[in-house]
């Protein structure tokens, strides 16, 4: 079975991509295949905001990585990408803080390297 890496580079607002990220990492699960991480970058660090507010009516985005992060999968966002953009990187709930190298790294080691823009 193959090892991915997935980079996520889409904002939070864009539902559609989070709900193929979400659905595709579920088809790798089930397929027997192991996803060693997901790397937020671009405008996607904020995804690890934990203080966008959401509708009600509206897709649950912390709820969608808590079930991923139940996985155990690691989830990680890039440090650089976060600072520009203001994120506080010390309150990132189930994110961890990485470098861009760290991802190249882990991307190195992997099968498969699947981005979602």
């Amino acid at each position: 079975m193959a090892q991915f890496v997935i980079s996520m580079h889409s904002a939070p607002s864009d539902h559609d991509t989070t709900q193929r990220l979400a659905k595709f990492v579920n088809a790798c699960i089930n397929q027997g295949h192991t996803v060693n991480t997901i790397f937020l970058y671009q405008d996607a660090v904020f995804h690890a905001s934990p203080t966008f507010e959401l509708a009600t009516d509206e897709l649950n985005i912390p709820s969608l990585w808590q079930n991923i992060a139940n996985l155990g999968i690691n989830l990680t966002f890039c440090i650089t990408a976060a600072q520009k953009r203001g994120l506080d990187i010390e309150n990132t709930g189930v994110f961890n803080v990485a470098g861009l190298a760290e991802f190249a790294m882990l991307a190195s080691d992997a099968d498969k390297w699947v981005q979602f823009k």
